[in-house]
């Protein structure tokens, strides 16, 4: 494969009452550098479990600790961030859902876009955070 694909999987096994057959990886690290990291939501990885049911910033939480894990998994960190894309279901989670995301992106300064849409993929999740990252070049700071 041209690029690294972290924690590829297939849609028929992450959404079984879905008639989907779609190979996706988690994130992926583009060029050695770039590192685009699927949507994220109030599910643990390691489990597919949903967290924070009815709870969008206990979902934001889960989704940037998913963020960082994917991020560490592809040799970069939160400080590398670029730019995210919040979703949310409802206007009124903004703010504590951009509070959340603050504390993990304090001083990284990402640029950011937020949607609000009518339905995420499962009624459960009220929020969905996407991130891509670069890992700057030690040699010649680029990226940074």
């Amino acid at each position: 494969m041209a690029h690294k694909r972290i924690r590829p999987f297939n849609t028929k096994d992450t959404y079984p009452e879905q008639a989907l057959d779609n190979d996706l990886a988690q994130a992926v690290v583009a060029r050695g550098s770039m590192v685009f990291v699927r949507g994220q939501i109030g599910q643990n990885l390691e489990t597919s479990e949903s967290v924070g049911i009815g709870d969008p910033a206990a979902q934001a939480h889960q989704a940037m600790r998913n963020i960082e894990m994917l991020l560490k998994e592809s040799g970069a960190e939160t400080a590398h961030i670029c730019r995210l894309v919040i979703y949310l279901t409802d206007i009124r989670f903004r703010e504590s859902v951009y509070r959340v995301v603050g504390q993990y992106t304090k001083g990284v300064h990402p640029v950011s876009t937020g949607l609000v849409v009518s339905a995420l993929a499962r009624p459960e999740w009220l929020v969905e955070i996407e991130a891509t990252a670069v890992i700057p070049d030690a040699e010649t700071g680029a990226g940074s």
